[in-house]
């Protein structure tokens, strides 16, 4: 590169990173009055936008949430946490991906169950349903987390294991039940002790936790999904904002968490350092595992540029919520964007998460 080249490049450099910072400020500007005019208008109760570029960060609440460090029903970005805990037994050589789930159900059998291993579980290719045909009236009944699972055991399964794709509450259900064999400890206990203390998240908890109930912020149920009564009155003893939903800590679905510390999940994985999990462990989870012409799934993350908002590279890895939630991260540009709101994920298309989080995806571009 010759002197003149060098020079007009330093001069690109000067101006378009004050340019450029100028345009991503707006870009969160805009996402922050996305969520301010959803919760003006009473469509959205409450938001929260907590992004992470590269050594900057920037956070916002709105309508019901006093503060960034509101609680929200994170709906099934639960998963992923739920899934780290278990792998934390994967690192100890407790068990391997390809290990049929017969070896710790020995009773999970007949019509092809023989052959489900821990990766069809943890990638959505099992052929289990993604919530029980029973699933309102176990509910209804207040039923425990044992009773999901023994359906889970009998559940018919959709096709022969490994050849398609079919998204599953009750994968991940049994799969996480895994852990509480190899432990003989309850999951709720085990993403407390594998996940929130060592990744200090401090504002999380699989269920209700030790957290006072009127700590959390309460879900908008009308719209809701069917699995959780989908409005109707009659479905407030067991939907979202139930104390029996609160408590039983659902690994599909059941974890409380402020939008900084999803943030701290996210970040343990996208810089791949001192963590929960080991570092090849850590790359496994946040990576296809499917084979071509199926969904890409990491393990318990979906994976891949549909895992983000517009723009996202392929390495990224994220979860969305039916509560209303949305996190993603993009080693590409170095960002995190979490949006976690109130109003059910089916209630408006647009929803406001996902605008919001477009502006995010938009302005780290550059």
């Amino acid at each position: 590169m010759n002197r003149r080249t060098f020079v007009q490049c330093s001069l690109v450099s000067v101006v378009t990173t004050p340019l450029l910072a100028a345009l991503q400020k707006q870009a969160f500007e805009t996402a922050d009055q996305i969520l301010s005019d959803a919760t003006t208008i009473k469509v959205v109760n409450s938001a929260v936008i907590h992004v992470i570029h590269r050594d900057s960060a920037h956070s916002r609440s709105f309508g019901g949430a006093k503060s960034t460090d509101a609680r929200f029903l994170l709906g099934s970005i639960t998963k992923p946490i739920c899934v780290a805990a278990l792998m934390h037994y994967y690192d100890r050589g407790d068990f391997s991906l390809d290990d049929r789930l017969q070896k710790f159900l020995p009773q999970f059998t007949g019509d092809g169950r023989e052959v489900v291993t821990l990766r069809h579980l943890l990638t959505h290719t099992s052929g289990l349903p993604d919530q029980l045909p029973e699933n309102n009236e176990l509910r209804k009944q207040h039923a425990g987390l044992s009773d999901f699972v023994a359906g889970a055991i009998r559940a018919r399964l959709s096709f022969t294991p490994g050849t398609k794709y079919q998204y599953s509450s009750m994968g991940i259900l049994l799969a996480t039940h895994v852990a509480e064999l190899i432990s003989k400890t309850g999951i709720l206990e085990l993403v407390d002790r594998h996940v929130f203390r060592p990744l200090k998240m401090t504002r999380s908890s699989l269920g209700l936790g030790t957290f006072d109930p009127m700590d959390l912020i309460p879900s908008q149920t009308e719209f809701a999904a069917p699995e959780a009564g989908a409005g109707d009155p009659s479905a407030r003893d067991w939907d979202w904002n139930s104390p029996y939903w609160r408590k039983l800590g659902a690994p599909w679905g059941g974890a409380f968490c402020s939008a900084p510390d999803v943030g701290k999940f996210l970040a343990a994985f996208l810089r791949n350092q001192e963590g929960p999990l080991k570092p090849s462990t850590v790359q496994m989870m946040e990576t296809n595992q499917n084979p071509t012409g199926l969904t890409p799934r990491g393990l318990g993350f979906n994976v891949g540029m549909s895992a983000g908002s517009a723009g996202c590279s392929e390495r990224t890895y994220g979860h969305t919520g039916s509560t209303g939630t949305l996190c993603w991260a993009d080693p590409a540009t170095e960002t995190i964007c979490v949006v976690l709101t109130s109003l059910p994920a089916t209630a408006v298309k647009p929803h406001p998460r996902d605008l919001a989080a477009a502006k995010i995806a938009d302005a780290v571009q550059g």
